[in-house]
């Protein structure tokens, strides 16, 4: 089973208009979970809590490529099978695997999770659903750091929810989609620089780096392109910002679509965070012309539906043109 890149701008398209639709049910079936589970099994079995931290990191090598070759395999095989049985099945099928490894409404939904409390004074409430998407202690939180967590959340991941499976899908389909999203899935389960997994996840948070290393810049391209055509965004501070500011973030590639947001919305990201009561200067990105507040998530939220949009009518073109 092999498709041309003509029918996979379609096929991506119309994963896109899905996840829009319908977004990320919490199926039991759903794929993420299976290599979750997958994940918990195989740490089970490799990290024993006894080993050398050189032994901990060839254990780490066998858990990504396992799971990312098991990842790939099953859905090459399942694509294959229903290619076999009819195309049509094969296309519906590549489609909606490739719809559950793109979470541009679950983004949103997470989002909206923290504003609408937010908004409404319900600040207890806000914090704990922004406690949902970040890893950073939120039981103190302000309403401005409250909806900076929600803001960075979503401006990071344009890349991680996005841009990256988008890239992947055109490139090798739903396998290798879901292959980008086994990588990304264990670089958020083990991929800590903690005691328990400094030396155990360096190989899953490695990959997860390498793998978003091109998307992440595509992103910033396409999110500055988007703020363009949006109310109140400027498209060249947020070139400006991704310029000076992305280099100064810990990650590769966080910086990259954070800095573009701040640098679009004229707001600072980054700054102090608290990680088990203790303090973290974190980046700060962007030029704090003014204070955050909870619109700005929406605010966010608009320029990952942008971006999302520019990408889908590019695949249609694309598709129409012959490409």
């Amino acid at each position: 089973m092999l498709y041309s890149f003509h029918e996979m701008l379609l096929m991506t398209a119309a994963a896109i208009a899905i996840d829009w639709i319908i977004g990320d049910p919490k199926w039991p079936t759903h794929p993420v979970i299976w290599i979750g589970r997958l994940i918990r099994i195989l740490e089970r079995k490799l990290l024993t809590g006894r080993q050398s931290p050189k032994q901990a990191k060839a254990a780490g090598i066998v858990l990504a490529l396992v799971t990312l070759a098991v990842s790939w395999g099953v859905m090459q095989v399942i694509a294959a099978a229903a290619d076999w049985i009819h195309p049509w099945l094969g296309y519906a099928v590549s489609v909606w695997f490739i719809s559950t490894t793109i979470a541009v409404k679950g983004l949103k939904d997470a989002g909206m999770h923290v504003y609408r409390p937010l908004v409404e004074g319900r600040l207890d409430e806000a914090r704990k659903y922004a406690g949902y998407i970040v890893s950073r202690d939120t039981d103190q939180l302000t309403p401005a750091d409250t909806a900076r967590a929600a803001v960075e959340t979503i401006a990071e991941n344009t890349v991680d929810a996005f841009v990256s499976p988008v890239v992947f899908a055109l490139l090798g389909g739903a396998p290798l989609a879901m292959l980008y999203r086994a990588a990304n899935t264990l670089d958020s389960m083990v991929g800590y620089r903690n005691e328990q997994y400094i030396h155990f996840g360096w190989c899953s948070a490695r990959t997860d780096d390498a793998l978003n290393y091109i998307p992440a810049r595509i992103a910033g391209l396409l999110m500055s392109l988007a703020a363009l055509v949006l109310p109140r965004l400027s498209a060249v501070n947020a070139v400006k910002a991704a310029a000076i500011f992305a280099r100064r973030h810990p990650s590769p590639n966080s910086g990259i679509p954070e800095s573009a947001a701040a640098g679009a919305m004229g707001v600072e990201l980054g700054g102090v965070n608290y990680y088990f009561g203790v303090a973290s200067e974190r980046a700060r990105m962007g030029w704090k012309r003014r204070e955050l507040q909870p619109d700005d998530i929406k605010g966010a939220i608009r320029l990952l539906y942008a971006t999302s949009i520019l990408v889908w009518a590019g695949a249609l073109i694309g598709w129409a043109l012959g490409l």
